[in-house]
């Protein structure tokens, strides 16, 4: 039987446009399984204990998976409040859902606190890639390096159709073309003081490390008393035995 004791408890939000593979990252997560889901209409809700650092330390990650659709908006929007971790969705296939991470974010910091842990997600690789590719300093707490050549992400210079790689006798057929590039996730990520971490919820790859990678931050913030002093609602703490169920930081 699983040991259900605990340190922390987390609060998660996961948000970003409908498709891009939410709740299937939150049944990854929770099951370690993969499953097609139907659209999330208003949120839905998964948890999972986690061993996160050095000290190992058991964290449980309570996520409210959100709408993506705008006629949710309104709804999803109240669940961010209180957040101690998000994770902001995108799919590396749709350029559009890249482009709306921008909006998503401005939500989030709207109504969210000030200091919650946000990580940039670029999901679905598997569609474009039959293995995990290497990120440049990827590793927790490693800053992301610049590219040598200043990347222009205006809208004028974007295609939705980035030119194909040069064919390889290696590359299946039935692969997707990636219309947003590494670089570009990992770069837009850096601009925006939030972590990055690629991921396919269908085969596993990077989606414990975006839950962990999150909550690494928020232990750090907890640590350093940024947290105490504004007292989110999103992290709860154990203290004294462990039959007591904690209360807020």
């Amino acid at each position: 039987m699983e040991n259900l004791s605990w340190d922390y408890i987390l609060k998660y939000v996961l948000l970003g446009d409908s498709a891009t593979g939410k709740s299937s990252l939150l049944i990854r997560l929770t099951d370690d399984r993969f499953d097609l889901t139907e659209p999330t209409l208003g949120v839905q809700f998964g948890s999972r204990i986690i061993s996160v650092g050095e000290e190992g330390k058991r964290v449980k990650v309570q996520c409210w998976d959100t709408a993506g659709t705008e006629s949710f908006r309104s709804i999803t929007s109240s669940y961010f409040r209180g957040a101690a971790g998000a994770l902001l969705v995108y799919d590396v296939t749709r350029r559009e859902s890249f482009d709306h991470v921008t909006s998503w974010l401005e939500d989030l910091r709207k109504y969210a606190d000030e200091n919650v842990s946000i990580i940039l997600v670029a999901n679905k690789i598997d569609l474009c890639s039959i293995s995990p590719e290497p990120v440049p300093s990827i590793q927790y707490g490693h800053p992301f390096p610049a590219p040598s050549t200043p990347l222009d992400t205006s809208s004028s210079s974007r295609s939705p159709s980035p030119t194909p790689p040069a064919p390889t006798t290696h590359r299946p057929k039935d692969l997707k073309l990636r219309q947003v590039t590494t670089m570009e996730g990992a770069l837009f990520a850096k601009q925006h003081g939030l972590l990055y971490v690629e991921t396919s919820a269908k085969e596993g790859w990077g989606v414990t490390d975006a839950f962990e990678w999150t909550a690494r931050e928020v232990l750090e913030k907890v640590k350093k008393g940024e947290l105490e002093r504004r007292k989110p609602g999103g992290v709860k703490l154990k203290e004294g035995n462990p039959g007591k169920t904690g209360k807020c930081c």
